[in-house]
């Protein structure tokens, strides 16, 4: 195997590494380019023996790569900087009301302005709802009287 493969190799699996530290897909582009050049060149040169032990190559040191990164570097010290080890796990939105018998029929508390639409409380559980009966204001008493497209449909009971 020729130095220029060997060159060719080894510079696109460190683009390739270092792509993991600088965003922006450009380097492991770069780095895939490197190497598919590299396994050409070895065909080209060395026959078909000495392109799929190029070949061989460069997969063995994607798999290393891979498995440094991801095995590895997590478990450093500056790993446990580079990746994230928590996770949220609250919503930003109410439940969607898809037991229509479980609310149908009940009494709602406006939680906000309904203009027509807003958020009611149900039994302690806040739902997304629109006010057929037109706009209703933040604490009005409400009757859910069916559930449509993922959100509750009141009346004022005022």
């Amino acid at each position: 195997m020729s130095t220029e493969v060997i060159t060719l190799l080894t510079a696109g699996l460190v683009l390739l590494a270092f792509e993991l530290i600088v965003p922006g897909a450009i380097l492991g582009l770069a780095g895939g380019l490197l190497l598919l050049a590299g396994v050409g060149l070895a065909f080209f040169q060395d026959g078909f023996g000495g392109g799929v032990t190029a070949l061989a190559i460069a997969l063995t040191g994607i798999g290393l790569m891979l498995w440094l990164e991801l095995r590895v570097l997590p478990r450093t010290r500056f790993g446990r900087r580079m990746f994230l080890s928590k996770a949220i796990d609250a919503t930003s939105q109410p439940p969607i009301a898809t037991a229509a018998a479980a609310v149908v029929g009940r009494e709602a508390i406006a939680v906000t302005a309904l203009g027509p639409t807003g958020i009611v409380l149900v039994d302690g559980h806040r739902y997304e709802a629109r006010c057929d009966s037109g706009f209703a204001e933040e604490g009005a008493k409400l009757k859910v009287i069916r559930v449509e497209t993922f959100q509750l449909v009141v009346i004022s009971l005022n």
